[in-house]
């Protein structure tokens, strides 16, 4: 019995042993692996900030090249300015013969019209595509998309005879109008396919309580799609403040310039270019971009990740 014992007690020592070497050993696995696990995110984050540098570089310098007096602008790469030249500002709003300030009004009267007539307009179109039954429905659908593989530059000659016709030249209604008549295939295709997701019960539904169409539309779908408007909304409001050839063949006088075309004039052919000022109103060109994106950001994710847009 007291070998049995002291055999047993021998045992379990061994085996309390043999408990704290794994213990010992998984616990070094563990410590190994959170070490390579924080080396690999260490790694990743360094990438990924040096890569943001890069894409951001040139965005960072054109904020610094504001900020810098003209003979330093080309001078060198670095960002950091000698001395903050805020005159570039204040001097490049009023530099041209009309004030930045008209310019930015023209430019804030043909982008809100835009965006609205694109969202109005868009959203009826697709609506129909999407929910209603009518002759041809295939065939036109098939024919708006065929108009996304057409060159804006091809229709560009038809389009300013039409306008050169109807009068509307140098002024707003080329750049405003077509948008009020689904012109945009891309922001029509955008809704189709979020308003597809929409579960049709609530259209069965809205009609047993007497609903029409339009009510339907009005009531229920557009409510239901503001991730798909608001995505419409960015897109449309970005490439018409920055649109810069639809400006130039259409607008003629100054007074009418929109910003792209303002900033144009800040390079002279024959004289000084005011690349500072011309930079420092770059930025400010910026700016309404950057806070309509960060003001309606969530809504655009929805809106792609919903769209059938991955």
């Amino acid at each position: 019995m007291k070998m049995n014992a002291t055999e047993a007690a021998l045992a379990e020592t061994e085996l309390e042993a043999e408990r704290d070497e794994a213990a010992r050993v998984a616990h070094e696995y563990r410590l190994a692996k959170n070490k390579r696990a924080r080396r690999a995110r260490l790694f990743k984050h360094i990438f990924l900030i040096v890569f943001s540098f890069i894409m951001l570089y040139p965005l960072l310098w054109l904020l610094a090249s504001s900020l810098k007096p003209e003979n330093e602008i080309f001078g060198s790469l670095g960002l950091w300015p000698s001395t903050f030249n805020w005159s570039n500002y204040t001097g490049g709003w009023e530099a041209l013969p009309v004030s930045f300030t008209v310019f930015y009004r023209n430019s804030t009267i043909v982008t809100v019209l835009s965006v609205l007539g694109n969202l109005f307009s868009c959203s009826f179109a697709a609506y129909a595509f999407a929910r209603l039954e009518f002759t041809g429905k295939r065939l036109f659908f098939g024919l708006m998309m065929m108009t996304l593989m057409i060159p804006y530059h091809v229709v560009l000659i038809p389009q300013y005879v039409m306008f050169l016709k109807l009068g509307w030249v140098d002024t707003y209604l080329p750049l405003i109008v077509p948008r009020f008549l689904a012109s945009d295939g891309f922001f029509i295709f955008l809704m189709v396919q979020f308003f597809r997701q929409i579960p049709r019960e609530l259209d069965e539904a809205a009609q047993i309580d007497g609903c029409s169409a339009f009510k339907i539309y009005w009531a229920v779908i557009l409510p239901l799609s503001l991730p798909a408007l608001a995505t419409s909304a960015i897109f449309s409001m970005i490439w018409v403040w920055e649109d810069f050839l639809a400006p130039l063949i259409y607008l003629n006088d100054i007074k009418n310039y929109t910003v792209p075309l303002a900033l144009r004039l800040f390079i002279d052919q024959e004289g000084k270019s005011a690349f500072g000022q011309m930079f420092a109103m770059s930025v400010l060109s910026l700016v309404p971009v950057v806070i309509f994106f960060i003001a309606f950001q969530k809504l655009i994710v929805r809106g792609i990740a919903t769209s059938g847009m991955k």
